[in-house]
This record gives structure tokens, sequence and C-alpha cells, in this order.
């Protein structure tokens, strides 16, 4: 399989049937729906296979990007993809790319938050909520930001209690779900963004899944370049202009 970013650099796609690249066009629909706030941002990249959607957030201009992956191989490819992307941006935003299992690493010391965090595993792994607990009991999203799920259109899951789905696409086989953590009972409305949507169709087939390979959770940290912008004043997440509050932070030692 050739894949391409949406400026067209070709990346380097894994072999065999066990990573599911998203496609072009639900890569090409995410940014743009989220191209107000990616600039600058810190982009947390879980079950990233070979790096694509990460790839697409650092070439829009994410100030930090760190993908997960736990098949060693696999994310072999995201850190050369990300990697041969950093390289040829100037001033590009720092990479990270970890081979580790996403529970166990996000169950690893305090985080920094990140401003987005995009889930992508297996569709059939009923990783989604397990992993979503994960993210909020660990602190991993930052005040404002949003969680992203891709996920197969004919088995949407329910957001765990404390998350509010905001938008649900389709794309052909596959759905985006933005989600935000509820308000806490009585509190002002938070700092937060809002999604732009681009009007149009909504459709696209979408490769099935491939199975997952078992392998240990060892981990292989990769850095590149320095940290990236800071964030403006945060808005209320009805306002559409998709800012998010908090500075960037650099990520604890692997």
């Amino acid at each position: 399989m050739t894949l391409r970013l949406s400026g067209g650099r070709r990346l380097r796609s894994p072999a065999g049937t066990q990573a599911r690249p998203t496609t072009a066009r639900v890569r090409q629909a995410v940014t743009n729906m989220l191209a107000g706030v990616i600039p600058g941002c810190r982009w947390l990249d879980l079950c990233s296979g070979s790096g694509a959607m990460a790839c697409e957030a650092l070439q829009r201009g994410a100030g930090e990007v760190v993908a997960v992956e736990r098949d060693r191989r696999i994310a072999a490819v995201a850190r050369a993809n990300l990697e041969a992307v950093a390289l040829s941006r100037q001033g590009a935003g720092r990479v990270r790319v970890y081979a580790a299992e996403v529970l166990g690493w996000l169950s690893r010391g305090r985080p920094q938050p990140f401003d987005l965090i995009y889930l992508d595993p297996p569709y059939a792994a009923d990783l989604y909520e397990p992993v979503t607990r994960a993210v909020a009991r660990g602190g991993w999203l930052a005040p404002g930001g949003r969680m992203l799920w891709e996920c197969a259109s004919g088995k949407i899951p329910e957001p765990p209690p404390g998350w509010e789905l905001e938008q649900c696409r389709r794309y052909g086989g596959s759905s985006i779900l933005l989600l935000a953590p509820e308000p806490a009972a009585g509190s002002a409305t938070e700092g937060g963004i809002a999604p732009v949507l681009v009007p149009g169709s909504h459709e696209e087939a979408h490769q099935g899944d491939g199975d997952e390979a078992e392998h240990d959770a060892a981990e292989q940290g990769f850095d590149h370049g320095q940290g990236g912008r800071s964030w403006p004043e945060g808005s209320s997440r009805h306002n559409s202009s998709m800012r998010a509050t908090g500075p960037t932070h650099p990520l604890p030692p692997a």
C-alpha cells in the first residue's frame, strides 16, 4: 500500500496486514476539523500504527507529537515517517515514538497533558473505554483539550461516564468521534475548543481490520526537534475559534 500525506509526501507503510492505516480522506477530514487548534498543540497518538495521522498533525504545525505503538516493527515505521516529516519542515515540533502497550504506557509516571489525543486501536479490541478511563485517571488531557476516537461505523462505542460526545462523523466504514470531559457539576464554563466542520460528503470506504501480533511491552523512545509554541488564551467550547488553554511542555524522560 502507498501512503501519502495530504500535501503529497510519501510515507513508509508497514509490511503485512497487522496495521490498518487511517485513510487519506479521514486524515484530511480530521485535520480540517481541527485546523485552528493543531498549530502549536501537544498531540498524543495512541495505537499510532504507521504514524500517518501523527504525521498529518506534525505537518499542520503541531508543537509536539508523541506516538505510541505496541508492535516494535510498526513503531519503527512510524518513527521513520515522523522523522522524515520533521526533517523536511523548518522549525518542526518535537517528536517522540514509543514501542509500548498503550495501557501500560498510560500508567507510567506523571505526564505533561496533551491538547489533542487521537485513539485508533484495532476496532475489535474493546480498548476505547479502558484507554479513555486511563487518560482521565492519569491526567493526560489538558484543560480544554479533546480526545478523538477512530472506530468502525457499524459498531460505534459509547463514551464512558464523565465524557460527552461532541461530534460523530462517518466516512464509509470508519467514523470519527470527538469527545470532551464533562464539566464538573456547578463549575463555570471551562475554556475549550469547538470543532469547525467542513461541509461535503462524509462517506469513504475503509480497509478492514488487521490482526495484532503479540509482543512484549518494552519501550523505545525517539526524540527529534525542540518544543513547540504556546497556546493562546482559551475560549468557550461553543466558540468556533478552536483555541485551547495551557502551555506546551517537554515530555518526561522515557
